[in-house]
C-alpha cells in the first residue's frame, strides 16, 4: 500500500542558512486574527471541532519570513507554533561551529514539543526554510490547555513520538547511508513540505544539511543528475523524476512516512 503525504503546500526560499536575527514583533513577523474553521496544520486538524476551536482561540496567526531564526538552542521558550504553509529546520550544532539539520517541521506538525515535556528551553535552532503563515500560541495558555484537556494532550504526544524517531533516524541516517541516498531523500522530504520540485540550493547549504564534505555533495549531485533525476545548475536544482528520486533515496524517507501514517492518520 503505497504512503499518503501528509505535507501540504508552502512557498520554499531556502536561504535559511544566513546569519540572521531573532524573530521580532516588528521585523519578522505579522501577527493576523486567528480562524476557527479547520486549519492547515494537520496535526490541529486531528482534533475534535469544539477542542480546535477552543485552542485556536489563544493563537495568533503570524507570517515567518525567509531565514529567520525562531529559536536558538538552550534558549527559553516563548511559544509554540504551528505551521500552516510554511516550514523550519531543525539544526544542530557542536561548539566548533559544524552544523547538521536533524529534522523538518512543517503544516504535519508543531515546533515546541519540549514544552509538552515541562521544559520549555529549545534543544534546536528552529530556522526558516519554508515562508508561510503559522499558528503561535505562548507558552503559558499551551500549557494550561494541554493539562486541561486529554484528548489535545494525547495527540501532541504523539507527534512528540513522530519527531523523536524523525530526530533518531536523521542520526541514524548520516552514520549509515551514502550521500546520494541522503540527498535524494532531503530533496523529497523538501518538496513535500514545499510543494514545488523546484528549489536554489548551493553545494555549500548543501554540505551543511546534510553534514557532508562539499566534494561528497557535489559528487552525489552529478550522480543524480546523471541518471536523470535531477536537473542541477548554478544552484539550481529540479525534480525530474519524483518516481525515480524515491528509489534512489534510502529506506529512511519511507519509514518516515510510515511512522507518520501509524502513529497519527
Amino acid at each position: 500500500m503505497e504512503a499518503v503525504h501528509p505535507f501540504g503546500p508552502a512557498r520554499l526560499v531556502p536561504a535559511f542558512l544566513q546569519e540572521t536575527p531573532a524573530l521580532s514583533a516588528t521585523d519578522a513577523i505579522r501577527s493576523m486574527p486567528p480562524t476557527s474553521a479547520t486549519p492547515k496544520n494537520q496535526l490541529l486538524a486531528l482534533l475534535p471541532a469544539r477542542t480546535r476551536r477552543d485552542f485556536i482561540a489563544d493563537c495568533d496567526r503570524v507570517e515567518l519570513n525567509s531565514a529567520q531564526i525562531v529559536t536558538q538552542a538552550g534558549e527559553q521558550i516563548r511559544h509554540v507554533y504551528f505551521p500552516l504553509d510554511g516550514f523550519m529546520a531543525l539544526i544542530a550544532g557542536v561548539d566548533d561551529g559544524q552544523r547538521l539539520e536533524v529534522g523538518m517541521v512543517g503544516q504535519e506538525g508543531m515546533l515546541g514539543v519540549s514544552v509538552l515535556l515541562g521544559v520549555p528551553v529549545s534543544p534546536h535552532v528552529a530556522v526558516v526554510q519554508g515562508a508561510g503563515a503559522a499558528l503561535r500560541i505562548a507558552t503559558v495558555p499551551f500549557q494550561r490547555q494541554c493539562n486541561g484537556n486529554v484528548r489535545l494532550r494525547r495527540e501532541f504526544n504523539r507527534y512528540a513520538y513522530v519527531l523523536m524517531d524523525q530526530l533518531a533516524r536523521a542520526v541514524f541516517c548520516t552514520h549509515y547511508h551514502v550521500v546520494e541516498a541522503r540527498l535524494a531523500r532531503w530533496l523529497l522530504m523538501t518538496r513535500d513540505r514545499a510543494h514545488t520540485l523546484e528549489f536554489r540550493l548551493t553545494h555549500e547549504t548543501l554540505s551543511v544539511l546534510l553534514g557532508a564534505r562539499r566534494a561528497g555533495v557535489t559528487r552525489a549531485a552529478g550522480a543524480l543528475r546523471r541518471r536523470r533525476l535531477i536537473r542541477y545548475s548554478r544552484g539550481h536544482i529540479t525534480i525530474l523524476d519524483e518516481r525515480g528520486l524515491e528509489a534512489a533515496a534510502c529506506s529512511c524517507y519511507a519509514a518516515d512516512l510510515k511512522i507518520y501514517a501509524q502513529v497519527l492518520s
